[in-house]
C-alpha cells in the first residue's frame, strides 16, 4: 500500500472554532446560503456577500489547527509513499499545521478571484464591491471560493490520484456534498481500501469498508499512528 488519498470535510475543522453548515448558532445560521453562497446572491448583493466572507476570514484566522491536522502533516512527512489531501473546506489549517499540495476542491478563503479576467491573488483582511483587480482593475473582486452551483477545483487531478489510489479515507465530512461524496465509490472501483473517520457515521458510511467514530482530534491521530506503525513494520 503506497498511494493515500484522504478527504477532509468542515468536521476535521470544527475542533478548532470554525463551525459547519449545521451547527446551532454559528455563523451560517445568520445568513441565507442562497443570498451569500451562490453566484447569483453575488450578483444581487456583493455587499452582503463580502461581509459574510470578511466574517469567515477573520474567524479562520482566529483558529489554530488542531491534533487532526497535525497528524496528517505528519503522516505526509513519514509515509514511504504519496499522501494527497484533498480538502472542501476553504480555510488554511491544513497548511499552518504543516501540510503540503493540499488541494482546495471548494477555494480559499485567503484568496481572491477577478469575475472579469479569472486573476488570483492573496485576499486582503477586508474586501469590498468596489475593490478593483490588480490585474485588470475590474470592480469584479470577489473570494476565491467554489459557490452552489459552481463546478470544483482540479477535478481531473483528484480523479486520477483516486485512480491510483491503494487507500483512501474520508475525514469529517457529511457524505451529502457532491461530486465529494462519489469519491469512496470511484476509489473502490480502482480497488483501494476506504474508511471514514468521522464524529458519527455520515450518509455514505455503508459505502466504505471501514468506519471509525469519534472526535477527529481523538480519532485521527490514532488512526495515522496505526497506519505508521504498520509501514514500519514491513520496512
Amino acid at each position: 500500500m503506497r498511494n493515500i488519498v484522504i478527504l477532509t470535510g468542515a468536521g476535521i475543522s470544527a475542533e478548532s472554532g470554525l463551525g459547519t453548515f449545521r451547527d446551532a448558532g454559528g455563523l451560517w445560521t445568520q445568513y441565507d446560503l442562497e443570498e451569500v453562497a451562490t453566484p447569483e446572491g453575488f450578483a444581487r448583493n456583493p455587499a452582503l456577500v463580502h461581509e459574510f466572507y470578511n466574517a469567515r476570514r477573520a474567524n479562520c484566522r482566529a483558529a489554530r489547527p488542531n491534533a487532526a491536522h497535525f497528524a496528517l502533516a505528519r503522516l505526509q512527512r513519514e509515509w514511504p509513499g504519496e499522501v494527497l489531501i484533498v480538502t472542501q473546506n476553504v480555510d488554511d489549517l491544513h497548511e499552518r499545521a504543516g501540510a503540503r499540495n493540499v488541494i482546495h476542491m471548494h477555494g480559499e478563503l485567503a484568496r481572491a478571484l477577478c469575475g472579469a479576467c479569472g486573476h488570483r491573488w492573496d485576499a486582503p483582511e477586508v474586501m469590498a464591491p468596489d475593490d478593483r483587480c490588480p490585474a485588470c482593475g475590474a470592480r469584479a473582486t470577489r473570494p476565491d471560493v467554489v459557490w452552489f452551483g459552481e463546478m470544483p477545483y482540479r477535478m481531473d487531478e483528484i480523479g486520477a490520484a483516486l485512480a491510483r489510489a491503494d487507500l483512501f479515507a474520508a475525514i469529517g465530512t457529511s457524505g451529502t456534498v457532491y461530486p465529494a461524496a462519489g469519491f469512496v465509490a470511484e476509489a473502490a472501483m480502482a480497488g483501494a481500501h476506504t474508511v471514514e473517520l468521522n464524529l458519527e457515521p455520515s450518509a455514505t458510511a455503508g459505502a466504505f469498508d471501514e468506519v471509525i467514530t469519534g472526535p477527529a482530534t481523538e480519532i485521527v491521530p490514532a488512526w495515522v499512528e496505526r497506519l505508521l506503525g504498520q509501514a514500519g513494520g514491513r520496512e
